[in-house]
């Protein structure tokens, strides 16, 4: 089936959580805390102003971002468990670029001006 948000929503799949205790013990599912962050699958066009222009979103599909903990609603498309939100909801875009493996931010350099 093919899913496509109206408005300002987005479509977000959750990222995975850590199935391992940093001490090594293993998590079970519903003891799992949820991610706060996730992955943007498809987007709608874009909320509309009071004169009737479209303003298009600033997320994208495949930008990863990071949300609050009570925010959208989770459904199921294609058995695929996913979340269904406004752009309001959205906090940021995190920049994967900029994490290197271990998931330490590393420093990136600004451009200079010419």
């Amino acid at each position: 089936m093919k899913f496509r948000p109206l408005h300002d929503r987005v479509v977000i799949r959750r990222a995975e959580g850590d199935i391992k205790s940093k001490g090594g013990i293993i998590i079970p599912d519903n003891a799992k805390e949820k991610p706060q962050e996730g992955e943007v699958i498809a987007v709608g066009p874009g909320a509309r102003d009071e004169n009737g222009a479209l303003i298009a979103l600033d997320v994208k599909a495949g930008d990863f971002i990071l949300f609050g903990k009570w925010s959208g609603t989770e459904v199921k498309i294609d058995g695929e468990d996913l979340l269904i939100m406004k752009e309001a909801d959205i906090m940021g875009v995190i920049d994967k670029s900029a994490v290197d493996k271990t998931g330490v931010e590393k420093t990136v350099p600004a451009k200079k001006a010419a």
